[in-house]
């Protein structure tokens, strides 16, 4: 079968497999972004118990394989009568193993704050979790999203290992259509597209994020407003 004809017969399961690795990819990253902001601020606690936990935790799931984390979900955790389905197990696992690394993107962030920024809230007598939301949230935001938005393109590919929970995601329905063509580089070559249009998409959002979030600093670029023109002078006369 010639290559267009069998692209072309399938792109109806081209779609569906991009429907699943958008799931995936915004559900683990939405579940992702939660658990590094919660242990990226746990990990700063002063309770040396809070902050073990949290530590404990980042390691754990930085330390162990993502493929590892997939099959104790999807296949030990029945044996232990508990059965989860494949889209859920897809979007815990991805979000427990890239929110452990955000994590630490996250407590940097924060911890990149100018010190003077936490004793100016401390001198206006804020309470903690004021002076996180008003002051220190918001710088320690435009320092983390570039860090962030790179985490997420790699948890997009990271969802390429989906299939071995039966998930028909972009990798899967490439492989497929291998098997029609028999052309590695041209099945490959359209998955390969895919994953980089889905990638950019990321970074476009990204960057304009960054740019709002710096705008709301004063950091952004100022638009200065054009002179506004002024009648000429009559002949003859001088102006000032």
């Amino acid at each position: 079968m010639d290559n267009l004809d069998a692209l072309v017969a399938a792109l109806p399961s081209l779609a569906d497999g991009v429907v699943i690795t958008l799931q995936l990819t915004l559900g683990g990253g939405a579940l992702a972004f939660v658990i590094a902001v919660t242990l990226g601020l746990t990990a700063r606690s002063e309770v040396r118990l809070v902050r073990g936990t949290a530590r404990v935790l980042i390691e754990f799931f930085r330390g162990t394989s993502l493929l590892v984390q997939l099959f104790w979900l999807f296949y030990v955790l029945p044996r232990l009568g508990v059965t989860l389905d494949s889209l859920v197990t897809g979007v815990l696992a991805l979000g427990l193993n890239y929110g452990a690394y955000g994590a630490e993107v996250v407590r940097g962030a924060i911890n990149s704050v100018p010190r003077g920024q936490w004793e100016a809230a401390t001198a206006l007598s804020m309470r903690p979790g004021r002076k996180l939301r008003k002051i220190i949230w918001p710088q320690a935001w435009a320092i983390m999203i570039p860090s962030l938005s790179n985490l997420l393109v790699m948890l997009l590919k990271g969802t390429a290992v989906a299939y071995i929970i039966l998930m028909h995601d972009i990798t899967y329905v490439t492989e497929q259509l291998r098997k029609t063509t028999h052309d590695t580089f041209f099945s490959y070559g359209v998955g390969m597209v895919l994953y980089f249009l889905i990638a950019g998409a990321i970074v476009l959002a990204a960057n304009a994020i960054e740019r709002r979030a710096k705008r709301r600093l004063g950091q952004g670029p100022v638009d200065v407003p054009a002179p506004v023109p002024t009648a000429a002078a009559p002949a003859g006369v001088m102006t000032r």
